[in-house]
């Protein structure tokens, strides 16, 4: 046999040796079971134990609460109206627009054109009405004496409605020249200066109606039956501003391309003073549900990574419970929030329920009966 291996040989031999030889120390004594938790009602001024040995948790009864969920939208402010106004008159402007971000009220002037002889043409159709009243009036006259007959007193009417409409046209026309606010709001452009020639249906301003404004946004095809006219909603400006308001708006129909629907959310008065085309986030409030309000900080993960909450049963056993984060009130001075999956009242361990396992009894004052 080589030399390599009988010490190969010998090293193996010394290793088995040296395993089966036992040594000080060495105790089969069972490792010291983990210190019994107790459990604590949550209540101001309760002390934790304060023996080293004994690990301390909170636990506190939760009750179910009536809670209306919210269905997130993502939308954008708009002007309930947004218009352009336009010449229904040729002519050229004779006096300075009023400026753009200027409040105007309805039938206020935003541009006048030159008269010219606009005035002159409606005195002349006055004069001429006149004329062709007095005309009809002379031939009744004659033909209650039988002496015009019908067919010459229906021309001397038609002449005086033609005479009558005439006026009418030379109003309208004269009207025309001043091109007014359609409504209540605010000037947003202005196309034209003093001096500008304006044709028939060019633009003269754009007035904008921020009162009230809307929020509106596409909601999916899956969410749009859960929610409903006349349902509250919150609108979370991307400035940080939030309104509420009222939906006012679903559509019928899909949008072809997203398949979503359209909503608006009417501002309540009162909050009118917003800007159109800001980024917006909507809570619209949908159905309502029995759910619990529970403290983020509770939350803990099982062993396959899904979310719930750690529970004690009335033997003061630790249990664990999936649950749904359905909603939060994280604006609140005590923020929480709210889950479903728990049934009735439990009692929710809210400290310490990373030192706690399911099946471990653990020692408790909790009094079940408050």
């Amino acid at each position: 046999m080589k030399k390599q291996q009988l010490v190969a040989i010998a090293i193996f031999a010394a290793v088995v040796v040296w395993m089966l030889v036992p040594r000080p120390g060495s105790s089969t004594a069972e490792e010291p079971e983990t210190p019994v938790a107790r459990v604590e009602a949550v209540s101001p001024g309760q002390a934790a134990s304060e023996d080293p040995g004994v690990m301390t948790v909170r636990a506190e009864r939760i009750a179910p609460e009536s809670y209306v969920e919210r269905l997130m939208v993502r939308g954008r402010t708009q002007a309930f109206r947004h218009v352009e106004v336009r010449a229904e008159a040729a002519g050229r402007i004779v006096n300075n627009p009023v400026p753009r971000g200027t409040r105007v009220r309805a039938g206020e002037v935003l541009c006048e054109i030159a008269i010219d002889d606009r005035e002159a043409n409606l005195n002349e159709a006055v004069a001429r009405r006149e004329q062709a009243q007095f005309e009809y009036d002379g031939a009744v006259d004659l033909q209650s004496r039988d002496l015009q007959s019908d067919v010459a007193v229906a021309q001397f009417k038609a002449a005086l409605e033609a005479a009558e409409a005439a006026v009418t046209r030379a109003e309208i026309a004269l009207n025309n020249t001043r091109i007014v606010a359609p409504f209540d709001g605010v000037v947003e452009t202005r196309t034209v200066e003093m001096g500008d020639y304006l044709n028939v249906g060019a633009v003269c301003a754009s007035v904008l109606d921020d009162s009230p404004m809307l929020l509106v946004g596409l909601v999916p095809e899956q969410d749009v039956n859960r929610i409903q006219t006349g349902s509250r909603a919150i609108g979370q400006l991307l400035n940080g501003q939030q309104v509420n308001g009222t939906v006012t708006y679903i559509a019928t129909a899909a949008d072809p391309i997203s398949r979503s629907y359209r909503i608006e959310v009417e501002v309540d008065a009162g909050q009118n003073q917003l800007r159109d085309g800001i980024t917006t986030e909507i809570l619209v409030n949908a159905s309502e549900i029995m759910a619990h309000r529970i403290p983020s900080s509770a939350l803990t993960l099982d062993d396959n990574g899904e979310i719930g909450v750690k529970l004690l049963d009335q033997n003061n056993e630790v249990y664990f419970r999936n649950v749904e984060i359905v909603g939060d009130d994280t604006n609140q001075l005590n923020p929480g929030i709210w889950v479903t999956g728990l049934n009735g009242d439990v009692v929710l361990v809210t400290l310490g329920q990373e030192i706690v396992f399911p099946g471990q009894i653990v020692g408790a004052n909790f009094d079940w009966d408050q």
